[in-house]
């Protein structure tokens, strides 16, 4: 069955964007639901879906959590005020939130990954995780299980037919 054009991925409900090769690249450890600081044309073209997580992190800077990367793009209606699109965006948490992750992402091989976008009533709000890279072996091992998985509900829907 070829796909449709234009057809893209479901988000799940009031998801903006998320960040699909955060799971294939690492495993995900711990989650956390952080505020994010936006200028106006930033949070309107958020609106409109225009953000991109594929190859942004976050990092620790000076006792406050920065989100990297990301590229929200400009909002066309706002030409002269529009905002760089790759700038380093503050993330919004909690003193105690940010001393747990001070002390985790101080193992080695520890990351900080944004997995999703998403608005909480009127406030964009980013998911982080924390995040140890996969070998090369274990990506293998994830592609063969999902494969097995959908050959499995394959045949399953094909018995139900009759």
């Amino acid at each position: 069955m070829a796909k449709r054009k234009g057809s893209k991925r479901k988000l799940g409900a009031g998801d903006v964007a998320t960040n699909r090769q955060a799971s294939y690249r690492y495993n995900l450890l711990e989650r956390w639901e952080c505020g994010i600081q936006l200028v106006g044309s930033e949070v309107k073209s958020l609106r409109e879906g225009g953000i991109q997580l594929k190859d942004s992190y976050a990092a620790l800077r000076d006792g406050e959590v920065w989100l990297y990367n990301a590229h929200i793009a400009p909002y066309a209606p706002a030409a002269r005020e529009n905002h760089d699109p790759e700038r380093p965006r503050k993330l919004l948490m909690h003193r105690r939130e940010i001393e747990r992750l001070i002390g985790k992402t101080a193992e080695k091989g520890l990351t900080l990954v944004p997995t999703r976008v998403y608005f909480k009533g009127p406030h964009a709000k980013v998911e982080i995780a924390l995040a140890r890279g996969k070998d090369f072996a274990d990506k293998r091992r994830a592609l063969r299980e999902r494969d097995q998985r959908r050959e499995i509900e394959r045949a399953l829907r094909e018995h139900e037919r009759g």
